[in-house]
């Protein structure tokens, strides 16, 4: 009976494992997946913000961390998973490269919030979500700025056309948390 009982344990660990790296790697793909784009020059605006918001106030920091790196290595390794259908290792030192460790920053901060329990209210959410979606643009306009010259309009190529589209996204996957939550009671 002691025997069936640790088997019983250990194959129910092993199925919620499981059902966690399945969510992690869907969740990247979702990240992949949402690559449609406004081009834009030279940073093309992609639902993929959207996305690596929702994966930190999804799976938590841990989670988080892992989905985005598991894009960001396929994308690295060649998969066309950026924008454009973008990859390789080029894509990392090219005006995109920047935003793109910026999601890892991202997704990291929005799930080291919800595991803190910030995302608990709608007010929470949405506040958590729009931090996440500012922490793109650090790096991303660091890498920009170092690529282009900071003489350039660094701002009007990489930050102000998206701050609206940004907003909305963060509103939406606010919105989308405390949605999913009340349905599901998670």
């Amino acid at each position: 009976m002691f025997a069936k009982q640790i088997s019983t344990t250990d194959s129910s660990r092993s199925g919620t494992r499981r059902r966690w790296i399945g969510s992690v790697l869907g969740f990247a793909a979702l990240v992949a997946a949402s690559q449609i784009e406004v081009p834009f020059y030279p940073v093309p605006m992609t639902l993929q913000t959207l996305a690596v918001i929702g994966v930190g106030l999804t799976l938590g920091l841990r989670g988080a961390l892992l989905a985005v790196s598991a894009f960001l290595l396929a994308g690295f390794a060649g998969l066309p998973l950026f924008a454009g259908g973008a990859g390789g290792p080029a894509v990392l030192i090219g005006p995109t490269g920047g935003y793109l460790i910026g999601f890892l920053v991202s997704a990291g901060f929005c799930g080291w919030a919800k595991d803190r329990g910030w995302t608990r209210s709608l007010l929470g959410s949405l506040a958590v979500a729009l931090l996440g979606a500012c922490l793109v643009y650090p790096t991303g306009l660091l890498q920009l700025g170092a690529l282009m010259g900071f003489d350039k309009p660094i701002l009007a190529w990489g930050l102000y056309p998206f701050i609206l589209g940004d907003l909305v996204k963060a509103a939406i996957a606010g919105l989308a948390l405390v949605a999913a939550r009340r349905s599901f009671g998670a």
